[in-house]
């Protein structure tokens, strides 16, 4: 009958971590102004960097905010106004991100969708300011723009990221338009019930069903929800996550390690 495949967007079609990382130093520039004067193009800089490496505990990009400030505050001990920033490494986030985000979402008193809003607004005055410069901070993978355009299966992104910036990149960088019907986006709920829909529609009856992510966490979701055991379920190995991340994803039965090129060839 064919194929239907959700795909995930940050970490499986788009590397967006320079942008993100990016957009998250200026908002954190603008909602905490009296922590981030006295940081200098540098710290930016190793800010940034850092940010390569923990993206993997990203699940929304709000939390780019969050981890930006703790950074600062991991690096400029003086600065510290949570109780998790004294002795932390890179390492400790990548481990405990789940346990530390709530602590100082209090101890910071921050709102998610204040935080949501402003990345959002970042990074709308970035496209209007300079389009180019934003679109050129993000990159999508090899041969991925030449898989969705002549993809020969039904395609839908689900993803986390809001929907003007995804349908953005998908045209502007990828010279691909997916109907706004098929993007699922921040806002149309938990990846989960997403994927219930999907499997529901008429069109999409008779399907085999395939979803790509880069977050395990995510699949694992899935595989939890009796209602979706007819979904064949892949983590990317180039995405954002980690080598210890892959190696547990290789112990559930369902869930297939998926390498670009092999990628690339089944969505054609």
């Amino acid at each position: 009958m064919g194929d239907l495949y959700a795909l995930d967007f940050d970490g499986v079609l788009c590397d967006s971590c320079g942008e993100s990382s990016i957009s998250a130093v200026k908002a954190a520039k603008q909602k905490w102004p009296q922590l981030f004067t006295t940081v200098d193009s540098s710290l930016e800089d190793w800010i940034v960097d850092q940010m390569h490496t923990v993206r993997p505990v990203v699940e929304t990009g709000y939390e780019n905010l969050l981890l930006v400030r703790l950074l600062l505050e991991i690096k400029i001990p003086s600065l510290q106004t949570s109780s998790v920033a004294k002795g932390l490494t890179i390492e400790g986030i990548l481990e405990n991100w789940a346990d530390i985000k709530p602590v100082i979402m209090k101890e910071w008193s921050e709102n998610r969708e204040e935080l949501v809003d402003l990345f959002g607004k970042v990074r709308d005055d970035w496209m209007e300011k300079d389009l180019a410069t934003w679109i050129g901070a993000n990159r999508f993978y090899p041969g991925v723009p030449d898989a969705l355009r002549f993809a020969s299966s039904q395609l839908y992104i689900v993803t986390t990221k809001q929907g003007r910036f995804a349908d953005a990149l998908l045209r502007e960088l990828a010279g691909v338009t997916i109907p706004s019907e098929r993007i699922y986006a921040l806002g149309s709920g938990p990846k989960v019930e997403t994927l219930k829909k999907l499997q529901k529609r008429p069109e999409n009856q008779g399907l085999t069903l395939h979803f790509v992510e880069d977050r395990l966490a995510t699949l694992k979701n899935v595989i939890k929800d009796p209602e979706l055991n007819g979904w064949n379920l892949y983590l990317v190995d180039w995405g954002f996550n980690t080598k210890k991340e892959r190696e547990e994803a290789a112990t559930y039965s369902r869930i297939h390690l998926l390498q670009l090129s092999d990628f690339t060839k089944k969505l054609k």
